[in-house]
């Protein structure tokens, strides 16, 4: 009997008022009741599972799920959030209408849908689960810090995190697009997006335009020359600007490198714009000589007024400059036994020094050019007028010149257009993983949508099934104790043979009742139980 108990966990429902509604459940009986319903069970979880993923795929082939690319951007600036000029990155250009518009006409789609397509395609960031991690400790840390300056610790516990890579999703259902077709359309339009990147950040077309487009007819000699002058210059300090990021010494494929370009259009100014302004500044060659007086005045007044301001913004600077306090960082014990305070490096102050070099250098070339504008008027008050043979020779130098810088500027734009696709921005922007049309991707739709539902469904089921054979069991239990009962109130104390006779019968008749069958023990077994 012990080892009975001892394999048998025994659940006890008792009603505290009377001992003799005690029922016992042991677990061997609840396992059994378990097992008697198992398949039962495993066919209504198998129908229901398969109904909810029944469900899911006839959904997600009506409401057809979105589909998805991964892209990303790496070049100096970007982990600030930047875009290659310094300003804010806006990625949602990656869906700008001229983008989709290159690519619907690739693909020989209707303009008319270009709305539908951008207006279906979203971008978010991806931001790594370590980064979340590191951003809310580093919040934690300063929520909790209550006195003191924490400028320090602002520049120290930098919480701000941009994204590098970012997921482009298209609702091409919303769109009115096939799923193939919609795969085409996301993956052309990221592709012509890497052009419009180009164009964007890459050679100044804005620059190459206005340098190109001058007509030196329009305007008197000197103008003229100041006109080109003017280009130049703004055209060797683009050319020197990217001669100076390159560290791959970028030859183009016509052979010209930024510092031979450079060097050309420092020949052309000092030997074809240098001749003629000394040409025009000696023989006085103008088609109006009051309209150049006028001029050089006018040039002379506007670079004063610009000088004026320069000189009071590098004041300005200066003063900034002079009273601005770094900010401290630590305090480092020496070997003297004594504390030294330390600066921490500032943005802010370099950038006042930047400024302050950069207004320095302006000041001094404006006044170069005011002393040069001065002198060319009053050498042309002084003068005669020149000749026609002076001025048809003037109309050829200029022609040169003309020539001469339309042919660099289309040389500077080849070898900028291939400097930036090839070496600043040959990494700068990347299609991680492009849209795929795969039966894969609907399948993973499908079981991220039945996932949670199956889960609460089977387990409901299976809160379900474990009830019933809990109280099947029970009831089996109390049946037991009911068949005890009546054999107890129907047995007596007597020892007459015909006392056990009708025990027995009592037990037959509860178990015929219950469907059980009971084996009748002998007369002669009775008799010796009896007299034991």
């Amino acid at each position: 009997m012990a080892k009975n108990n001892d394999r048998n966990l025994n659940v006890t429902i008792k009603n505290a008022g009377d001992e003799k509604d005690e029922v016992i459940i042991s677990l061997p009986s609840i396992m059994r009741k378990l097992k008697k319903y198992f398949l039962p069970w495993i066919i209504i979880a198998a129908m229901l599972g398969a109904m909810i993923v029944g469900l899911k795929t006839v959904e997600t082939i009506r409401n057809k799920p979105p589909i998805t690319a991964l892209v990303s951007f790496s070049y100096k600036g970007v982990e600030k959030g930047l875009d290659p000029d310094g300003r804010t990155l806006d990625v949602n250009t990656l869906k700008n209408p001229e983008v989709i518009k290159n690519a619907l006409t690739e693909l020989d789609i209707d303009l008319e849908k270009l709305e539908d397509v951008r207006q279906n395609i979203t971008v978010a960031g991806v931001i790594p689960a370590d980064a979340i991690d590191r951003i809310t400790a580093y919040k934690s840390v300063m929520d909790k810090a209550q006195n003191g300056s924490l400028g320090a610790a602002d520049a120290i516990l930098d919480v701000s995190y941009f994204p590098t890579q970012y997921e482009v999703t298209f609702n091409y259902g919303r769109a009115g697009l096939s799923k193939e077709k919609a795969v085409q359309v996301l993956n052309t339009t990221l592709d012509k997006y890497r052009d419009y990147f180009y164009k964007q950040y890459g050679y100044n077309d804005t620059l190459g335009a206005a340098v190109a487009t001058i007509d030196y007819n329009d305007y008197d000699y000197p103008e003229a020359v100041d006109l080109f002058r003017s280009s130049l210059s703004t055209l060797a300090k683009y050319i020197n600007g990217i001669s100076n990021a390159d560290t791959t010494h970028f030859r183009s494929s016509d052979g010209y490198t930024f510092d031979d370009l450079y060097e050309t259009i420092k020949t052309i100014r000092s030997l074809d714009l240098d001749k003629a302004e000394s040409l025009i500044t000696v023989n006085n060659i103008t088609k109006n000589k009051q309209d150049s007086i006028d001029y050089y005045q006018f040039r002379i007044d506007s670079l004063t007024r610009q000088k004026d301001a320069d000189e009071e913004s590098y004041k300005a600077v200066v003063s900034a400059k002079e009273t601005y306090e770094k900010d401290k960082l630590l305090l480092v014990q020496n070997g003297e036994g004594t504390n030294q305070e330390i600066s921490k490096n500032s943005e802010e102050y370099d950038s006042l020094v930047q400024k302050e070099v950069n207004l320095a250098a302006e000041i001094a070339e404006t006044r170069q050019q005011i002393n040069f504008y001065e002198s060319r008027k009053e050498a042309l008050n002084k003068a005669s007028n020149c000749t026609q043979e002076q001025m048809d020779d003037m109309e050829k130098r200029l022609a040169s010149v003309d020539g001469k810088v339309k042919d660099i500027v289309a040389k500077t734009k080849a070898a900028a257009e291939e400097y930036y696709e090839e070496v600043e921005f040959a990494n700068a922007y990347k299609v991680l993983v492009p849209a795929a049309n795969s039966k894969t991707a609907g399948i993973k739709a499908i079981i991220k949508g039945s996932l949670k539902l199956i889960i609460l469904a089977e387990a409901f089921i299976f809160l379900i099934y474990f009830g019933v054979a809990f109280v099947t069991a029970l009831k089996d239990e109390s049946k037991k104790k009911a068949v005890k009962a009546v054999a107890g109130n129907a047995g007596g104390d007597g020892d007459d043979d015909d006392d056990d006779d009708d025990i027995d019968e009592v037990i037959e008749e509860v178990a015929e009742a219950l469907g059980a069958e009971v084996e009748k023990p002998s007369s002669n077994n009775s008799k010796k139980n009896k007299k034991k």
